[in-house]
């Protein structure tokens, strides 16, 4: 990783494991929204500092641990 590289949280969802309690929609409405059956949508784009701390509680309080967090590389 070079020195503009720098790491970011992303949220993703397992859609097999998720139930569609919406939690993570509540918690993380700024990342998150629910289709019309309840089902989260995730916009895929890095949570800014300011919300990472929602996004790791919105992953913690999933009741079927299908809200995920993943370190990705960005910058150049």
């Amino acid at each position: 990783m070079s020195a503009r590289q720098r790491v970011a949280i992303r949220v993703r969802v397992d859609p097999i494991a998720c139930d569609a309690y919406g939690y993570c929609a509540e918690l993380l409405p700024e990342r998150v929204t629910l289709d019309e059956w309840g089902y989260p949508i995730v916009d895929g784009t890095p949570v800014p500092a300011e919300l990472v701390e929602l996004a790791t509680r919105a992953a913690t309080d999933c009741p079927r641990r299908a809200v995920l967090l993943e370190r990705v590389v960005v910058g150049r």
